[in-house]
């Protein structure tokens, strides 16, 4: 369908917790196409609705070559230690960040004919779970940064082009 373009920081959608999608019908689909079409582009593992402007619970995830998605998901297991691994965001453009994650998370959720899908991994898959699933709950990887980290992130944060010129 359509890449569409990725809202940044300071948007009110990416602070708000999304809906949950009660129909799976023609906009559902077009959602998840937009979601998938703009997740493939290169560098990209996961991109959220809310990220695209579109408060629901849906995102699309494109890890290790392998394109999925995921409507009204939530996380049910987090396994191994809890690690910290450097962690960007599409909304929060250049900055990079050791994030506190889970090494394993499995996520279940539904595709567009309404099955139940259960999707897990370990590594960056594991990560982007946890990541695009936060976003649904309009929290932002910097929302998960211990207290040191999380000054750095913000000071880079002001002192980026982008976020000044917004």
């Amino acid at each position: 369908m359509t890449v569409r373009e990725i809202r940044l920081f300071g948007d009110p959608v990416l602070k708000s917790a999304c809906e949950p999608i009660v129909e799976f019908n023609e906009h559902t689909v077009a959602l998840v196409a937009d979601l998938i079409d703009t997740t493939k582009l290169p560098g990209r593992a996961g991109v959220a609705a809310p990220q695209i402007g579109v408060a629901l619970r849906a995102f699309s995830y494109h890890v290790n070559g392998v394109v999925g998605y995921l409507l009204n998901p939530e996380i049910i297991e987090l396994g191994g230690e809890k690690r910290l691994v450097d962690e960007g965001c599409l909304s929060v453009p250049g900055l990079w960040h050791k994030t506190p994650r889970h090494e394993r998370a499995t996520a279940r959720g539904f595709d567009i004919g309404g099955n139940v899908v259960e999707v897990s991994g370990s590594g960056l898959l594991a990560q982007a779970l946890q990541h695009e699933c936060d976003h649904l709950d309009g929290i932002l990887y910097l929302d998960r940064l211990e207290t040191d980290e999380r000054k750095l992130a913000m000071r880079a944060l002001r002192d980026s082009d982008w976020f000044m010129n917004r």
